[in-house]
């Protein structure tokens, strides 16, 4: 709703009467009080408050989506009820988002080019300034929301390495110990009933007399289950060091996804939430969704621990944290409880301190860290550092390549 107050007209037409007035006055000359008569009638016409009119605006009914970097072109148009005319149509300046406004073609329309150059979600909104049918009457400016903008963070198109761990009996690209369907040979072995004849070794049953299958490593596919520490962090290096959890959280889903595997998410912190794992590009932008807490397709939690239906058996979960809040490390050893292999990726690459601190506290910091490491090991998960000046798939080289078997409780 819109609240009037008198434009300027009316302060102009006051003006123009007060002062013709006043001379007619002084000068006794009735022609100044006949000039000054048509503004009296329009302001005693005008002195009338009009109606409270409504304003709503015609934009996008669902979310604008594109990556960092990247413009996004909409159009908006603003409608007003009687009495209120559109008078002027302008954006609303955004922190983080730059907006270029094109020649509007219509006092009621406006076409907007954003982009961001970081991720993130965005209000678009435009300020309306209204106008009575009459012109005596300007409404108050009203901020009006257009479109929500969710920015993508860019993920690194190389290929990002799984750890090790036992799959699921399922066809996929991994190639593993298993005899089953498959092009990699493994062995031959005699002929057992129910073997399929497409098998038979033939050149080999003709050497020993006797039948003989070729068998062959099977290929699995994996779940994985992207792990987000979103516990609020000390301002300085770990706030910053945040940001490269959702890249790195995209460029593993996005190379998990190309495999042809099941990707989910699990954001523990201030607002915890998950998405189960699934396979095609939908499931790419449902978790940057998750991770954006935007659009309706994750589920919200209120426990600190990750749920059970989000990390299904025998998935692979890849954490990104800081590792600075000990309730997050609870719900690792969970999980390493339930019997997941469980890696975590820590972004946090150097101290936490914002300034450079003493030699001393510095080699102190390493050495605290060095021992928090080789206690999470104790507890079956393996940590790998990821240093700001690297990508992730360097980092995820880095791990051992052995196979660990997990206890159920």
């Amino acid at each position: 709703m819109i609240s009037w107050r008198a434009s300027p007209l009316v302060s102009a037409l006051a003006a123009c009467a007060g002062i013709a007035l006043t001379l007619a006055m002084v000068t006794g000359r009735w022609q100044l009080a006949v000039f000054a008569a048509p503004f009296i009638g329009v302001l005693v016409g005008a002195a009338k408050r009009p109606e409270p009119a409504r304003v709503w605006v015609c934009g996008e009914s669902e979310a604008l989506r594109c990556l960092e970097s990247e413009s996004v072109t909409i159009t908006a148009s603003v409608a007003a009820a009687e009495p209120a005319v559109v008078r002027r149509l302008r954006a609303v300046p955004v922190d983080g988002l730059q907006i270029v406004v094109d020649k509007a073609t219509a006092p009621n329309q406006v076409t907007m080019r954003m982009s961001a150059q970081r991720w993130g979600r965005y209000t678009l909104a435009v300020e309306v300034q209204t106008l009575s049918a009459s012109g005596l009457w300007v409404g108050a400016p009203v901020s009006l929301p257009v479109a929500e903008l969710r920015v993508y963070p860019l993920a690194d198109p190389q290929d990002v390495t799984l750890p090790p761990a036992d799959l699921p009996d399922r066809i996929g690209t991994h190639l593993t110990r298993h005899h089953g369907p498959g092009v990699e040979y493994a062995d031959i072995r005699e002929y057992v009933p129910g073997d399929s004849l497409r098998t038979v070794n033939w050149r080999v049953s003709a050497r020993r007399g006797r039948l003989h299958v070729t068998d062959r490593l099977t290929d699995r596919a994996a779940d994985v289950v992207v792990l987000i520490d979103t516990y609020p962090q000390p301002s300085g290096p770990a706030t910053v060091a945040t940001e490269r959890s959702a890249r790195g959280a995209a460029q593993l889903v996005q190379s998990v996804l190309q495999r042809g595997d099941r990707a989910g998410v699990v954001l523990l912190g201030s607002a915890p939430r998950w998405l189960t794992p699934d396979i095609g590009r939908h499931q790419f932008y449902r978790l940057l969704d998750a991770i954006l807490d935007a659009g309706e397709w994750h589920s919200h939690s209120t426990s600190a621990l990750a749920p059970r239906a989000a990390v299904p058996p025998n998935a692979i979960v890849v954490a990104f944290s800081t590792l600075l809040n000990a309730d997050f490390g609870l719900a690792l050893t969970d999980l390493r409880r339930r019997g997941h292999p469980v890696l975590v990726v820590d972004v946090l690459d150097h101290s936490p301190f914002r300034e450079e601190p003493d030699p001393i506290v510095a080699r102190w910091w390493r050495l605290e860290r060095s021992r928090m490491y080789r206690n999470i090991a104790v507890t079956g998960v393996d940590v790998v550092g990821w240093s700001h000046d690297s990508g992730l798939n360097d980092a995820m080289h880095m791990l051992p390549r052995r196979p660990r078997v997990g206890r159920r409780r």
